[in-house]
């Protein structure tokens, strides 16, 4: 599970960077499995937009961002950390925090702390296709006053992935292409707060896919690991629509992933600049299966 945190109304499109567990996963071997597999597909933990599966993993993301603020614009770095443990093969629990820097005015600290909860609805195999429901609940009066809300925000979520590896074999070259969304409405507790709905997609194409399921075209590493992606997340609240488009890719492996996306606001409410997203991202179901990413029920 992977949150959005938001102030104000405005996205801030969080994420983290750990120098170490991205050269970890550099240098881990290349056969791909992951959490979130239908049939022959695996769908990547995205960045701004929540993948369809559930599982025994943690995130740690770094982002960037200028956006508009009461005196003009602001920068605001963010770095998420998120873990998600499964408490059985289809339902997971998860805590996350964000910690922020901003200027204009100038403030930092910890955002309201989260949890969710996540369960796996349905998969066909055949079909390369899994939803998931899903709420997720940011704790009001949390963070530090300087950065978080005193009003908390509850998000139940539809999430669904569909691959396109039953495309004939006229199309066998779309087959690694996947589409992957999400949607559902924000609601605050605090009076007169605006509530909003939260929304996205993504789309993908898997190189690990192409090599292993369409044909091997001889990709040297690290390409034959990577998932070009665009993200595109969206929120509309008041009759405004924010959002940015994120073009970028995932290197994905057995035991993890590294991401990097550009931020491209879609309008002057979402943002002045370009900004950016790294992620750092660990399956504790592929690195620990016996014991830390063990469900803790069968």
């Amino acid at each position: 599970m992977l949150t959005q945190t938001t102030r104000s109304g405005t996205p801030l499109r969080a994420a983290s960077l750990a120098a170490a567990a991205a050269g970890a996963l550099l240098c881990a071997p290349s056969p791909v499995s992951a959490h979130a597999i239908a049939g022959n597909r695996i769908f990547p933990s995205t960045m701004a937009v929540d993948d369809p599966g559930v599982g025994d993993e943690a995130n740690l993301q770094f982002g960037h961002q200028r956006v508009p603020g009461d005196n003009g614009d602001q920068s605001i770095n963010t770095f998420d950390f998120e873990y998600d443990k499964l408490i059985t093969p289809r339902l997971a629990v998860s805590v996350d925090g964000t910690y922020a820097m901003q200027n204009n005015p100038r403030a930092r600290g910890f955002d309201n702390f989260g949890v969710g909860l996540k369960y796996l609805l349905y998969v066909n195999d055949a079909h390369e296709f899994m939803t998931s429901i899903g709420v997720d609940a940011e704790l009001g009066g949390t963070g530090s006053r300087a950065i978080a809300d005193n009003f908390s925000t509850i998000s139940p979520t539809v999430y669904a992935g569909k691959g396109m590896g039953d495309l004939p074999d006229s199309l066998a070259y779309l087959r690694p292409l996947a589409i992957t969304g999400e949607a559902g409405p924000a609601l605050t507790t605090g009076a007169g707060q605006p509530n909003a709905f939260n929304y996205g997609f993504t789309v993908q194409y898997s190189l690990p896919y192409l090599q292993q399921h369409v044909r091997d075209v001889g990709l040297p590493q690290p390409f034959a690991n990577l998932i070009p992606l665009v993200e595109i997340p969206l929120s509309r609240s008041q009759g405004q629509t924010t959002g940015t488009v994120n073009p970028g890719f995932i290197w994905i492996n057995r035991y993890g992933q590294f991401g990097v996306e550009a931020q491209v606001p879609i309008n002057r409410a979402s943002g002045s600049h370009v900004g950016i997203l790294v992620q750092a991202h660990i399956f504790f179901d592929d690195v620990a299966p016996a014991t830390i990413g063990k469900p803790l029920f069968q």
